[in-house]
């Protein structure tokens, strides 16, 4: 269910802005509006959330613009719309600190 583009779609405005497609803005909008939250945008592999990415950007390099677009974004963002990937990353700060803990002792 977890596809790396379901997070861009946390901001839209933001996911556009930060690939310097701001003319995208509303098309990405109206593909997050279909769906509760962004993590249900892969709901197959021919609509994942990077299928329909890639129509709408020909040439879509996740690598170098999904970076960008992730960092204009932000994690907090991320979190707030994408319920699991929140719940994932604070179960991964737990770990962390616990292993911080250990590490001090």
């Amino acid at each position: 269910m977890h596809e790396f583009e379901a997070l861009l779609f946390s901001d839209c405005a933001s996911f556009a802005e930060g690939i310097g497609r701001k003319e995208l803005g509303g098309e990405f909008q109206k593909i997050r509006d279909q769906f509760a939250t962004p993590e249900e945008i892969n709901d197959s592999p021919q609509t994942a959330s990077s299928k329909r990415v890639e129509k709408l950007v020909p040439g879509y390099q996740k690598p170098f613009l999904g970076n960008l677009a992730a960092l204009e974004i932000g994690l907090a963002r991320m979190r707030a719309e994408y319920p699991r990937f929140g719940l994932w990353l604070a179960r991964l700060e737990s770990i962390a600190g616990a292993v911080s803990c250990v590490a001090k002792v």
